[in-house]
């Protein structure tokens, strides 16, 4: 890290450091969350319910397939920094070509078995016989492009770890740039369905997958990507893979719950249902990752200055950033509550049960959405200072330990609007105890002197 960086780190003003690092992570974190979004606006409008219903129980793998680009591309970035930071530049070089490495031997086989499973697997994720070709459709082309969203993924990882924070936001955007007017050509012009929203997101996720090797071939790049570097090193492939599997087991658990909800979903709402949930989740996803860009804002600075012993920074970094989350929380639980149908219309504007499911659910599932941003923030403070167990304990807690039996629970008592609620209990549940953990961790550690050793 350059001086002038470290400096800022612990120099400048929080409020003002904090928002230097948040507009770069924010633009980017929602440049990706709209190929989703994007996708499933068109294919509500263009194509219909039925098929917005479908391409919700691809969601599930499509977290699958994410959960394996984050093992490659988090775990390979967090080998290049620590090299970097050691001045070990052949070591970098080494984990780049791996990682490129373990995204084509990766990417291929989870083609060869996706292509194998993917009927069981839907039915698995809730598709029905109403929405099976749907869902069929769209997988088989993103199958194929497999490789795309791998490579784009996991290198743009590498791009942030190099400290080229803008180049990483950019590759974001030129991905979501392409990808809204293809949708629009594909879906709403040419009338491919399903087909066309799959063939925009693979052709997009093609550019970033070129744009990104041709910024480690130019000389913008910190780590230049050297084809003789791209050879099998078993003490890399370990480390990259041990430092990746905490997110990626996350990612697994995340989609297991997907696809409990959509199966669950199905027994008490049918297919419109579903489709509900799917536009749900488009728009609290955006809300999430705008608290999780503030998260990326608020990690360097906690985690430089918890290092230094700066602890009234790290308590200045943590008040901020719970405050912020709680505001952008609270005012996006306003705005979705006021006006929930203009929303829920946005994506399908025919049929009025997926209307009355989405509205309802909506503002069932967001009640407790006040309390989520500060306990994300918690959660980010123990990943920071590297108490990775709590901080897996806290993301783990409620999309597992308390959700899945929740999802069981309510439903037989209240039916759909249970499934509904099942979230919002989860979210106060969790954060009371990440609270309690916040308030024992400020008793042990941020309230002592700033040059008491913290361990």
């Amino acid at each position: 890290m350059k001086k002038t960086q470290t400096e800022h780190l612990e120099k400048m003003p929080i409020g003002k450091l904090i928002m230097k690092f948040y507009w770069p992570a924010f633009v980017g974190v929602i440049a990706n969350s709209l190929y989703n979004i994007i996708d499933r606006i068109f294919i509500g409008q263009g194509v219909g319910a039925d098929a917005l219903s479908g391409i919700t129980s691809v969601f599930p793998i499509m977290i699958i397939i994410m959960a394996f680009g984050m093992l490659i591309g988090m775990g390979g970035s967090v080998k290049l920094s620590i090299f970097l930071g050691e001045k070990k530049m052949d070591k970098a070089e080494k984990v780049l070509g791996n990682v490129l490495l373990l995204v084509f031997i990766i990417s291929i086989l989870m083609g060869i078995l996706g292509f194998a499973i993917k009927q069981p697997m839907l039915e698995i994720f809730g598709a029905t016989e109403t929405t099976m070709n749907y869902a069929n459709d769209y997988l088989n082309i993103i199958l194929y492009g497999l490789v795309f969203q791998m490579v784009g993924f996991s290198m743009n990882s590498a791009i942030r770890s190099e400290g080229n924070a803008k180049i990483a936001m950019y590759s974001m955007l030129i991905a979501a740039g392409i990808n809204i007017p293809l949708d629009w050509l594909f879906i709403m012009k040419f009338g491919w369905g399903v087909k066309g929203a799959a063939w925009a997101t693979i052709i997009s996720m093609a550019v970033l997958a070129l744009w990104v090797l041709i910024h480690f071939r130019s000389k913008r790049c910190v780590v230049p990507l050297k084809w003789s570097r791209i050879k099998y090193d078993p003490f890399i492939v370990k480390s990259i893979i041990a430092i990746g599997m905490a997110p990626f087991f996350m990612q697994i658990a995340n989609s297991f719950v997907q696809g409990v909800y959509n199966t669950q979903l199905i027994k008490y709402g049918g297919d419109l249902a579903v489709g509900a949930f799917g536009i749900i989740m488009s728009v609290v996803i955006l809300i999430i990752m705008s608290i999780i860009a503030l998260n990326m804002a608020s990690q360097p600075i906690i985690g430089y200055n918890y290092g230094a012993r700066n602890i009234d920074r790290v308590k200045q970094t943590l008040k901020l950033g719970m405050i912020a989350a709680t505001v952008l929380a609270v005012i996006s639980w306003i705005l979705l509550e006021a006006f929930p149908s203009p929303i829920i219309r946005l994506f399908n504007s025919e049929s009025e049960l997926l209307h009355e499911y989405g509205v309802t659910g909506l503002r069932i599932f967001i009640i407790m959405l006040p309390v989520v941003g500060f306990q994300i923030v918690i959660s980010n403070y123990f990943q920071s200072v590297g108490k990775a167990k709590i901080a897996a304990f806290l993301s783990l807690l409620r999309q597992v330990i308390v959700l899945m039996p929740l999802l069981f629970i309510f439903p037989s008592y209240w039916g759909l609007n249970g499934i509904w609620m099942a979230s919002p209990t989860a979210d106060l549940i969790s954060a009371i105890i990440a609270s309690l953990l916040m308030i024992r961790e400020w008793k042990k550690s941020l309230s002592s002197s700033k040059n008491s050793v913290i361990n």
